[in-house]
């Protein structure tokens, strides 16, 4: 959706709001408590310095590079997370663990591979790519903290409704126009597609949340995310009749061994 539409910045102020704005009402709904401490404000920013970080590159990336190409690399995160948390966080993994996240990576880098085409090319758009990696991974890491500490929605409600002015100046200050009503008027244009995505958006996160609630190491949680590569491969080769079909479908193969390897030893 975003590597169709004719605005995408803008696309992804209003989601910003939508998501906000669904997580106040979900809380409301289940009684959640919106006060938070000192900590939690330091996550929630360091949270929204990743989905900052994430949503900016991946409009550059997706703006200038292919989306088939370039996503495996902007869903690489569990990298990110391995490394960080081994170098900073005095964390440690078993070899079966590293080994089943190498297999992730091993595959999506299988995924991208294309005759004649060479990603490094166009250094520009591949660092984007991996400032979008990072950004994921910060949030990540921030957002498996505080789920030991706030509700779900809580989290969507601070987060998305600090980017969403966020996202919008930094918008303007790339020398576009402020969106109308700081993008309320594309939800109301199309209010119906906006709900599903939002659907879809806060639905699979809230999941990812319970996960690491229930103790779900970062690292594993974030490589099982990696399914959506070899979805995003089955439904190109079937419903957008992209080429090579076998060889991804393999390739998507050694990415699933490498998540059924990090689940079952993690």
């Amino acid at each position: 959706m975003v590597k169709k539409d004719p605005e995408p910045e803008a696309a992804f102020i209003s989601m910003a709001f939508m998501i906000g704005f669904v997580g106040l009402i979900h809380g409301l709904i289940i009684g959640a408590d919106f006060w938070l401490g000192p900590d939690q404000w330091m996550l929630i920013l360091v949270s929204v310095l990743g989905q900052m970080l994430y949503s900016l590159a991946l409009v550059a990336t997706l703006k200038r590079g292919d989306l088939s190409a370039y996503y495996p690399i902007i869903r690489a995160s569990p990298v990110f997370i391995v490394t960080f948390s081994f170098l900073f966080l005095g964390a440690s993994y078993d070899l079966p663990v590293l080994g089943g996240i190498f297999l992730v990576i091993f595959g999506a880098v299988l995924l991208l591979y294309r005759r004649g085409v060479n990603i490094f090319d166009d250094t520009k758009t591949l660092s984007l790519a991996v400032l979008a990696l990072c950004g994921t991974g910060i949030y990540s890491l921030s957002d498996s903290q505080l789920m030991q500490q706030i509700e779900p929605p809580v989290l969507f409600f601070w987060v998305q409704i600090i980017c969403w002015p966020l996202l919008a100046l930094v918008y303007v200050l790339n020398g576009n126009k402020l969106p109308t009503a700081m993008g309320l008027a594309r939800i109301v244009k199309s209010p119906v597609l906006h709900f599903k995505l939002v659907a879809c958006i806060y639905g699979s996160y809230v999941l990812i949340l319970l996960a690491y609630s229930q103790g779900g190491d970062v690292a594993a949680v974030t490589t099982v995310r990696q399914a959506s590569i070899p979805l995003s491969v089955i439904l190109g080769g079937y419903f957008l009749n992209e080429g090579a079909i076998a060889r991804r479908l393999a390739a998507s193969a050694i990415l699933s061994l490498g998540i059924i390897t990090v689940v079952m030893n993690a």
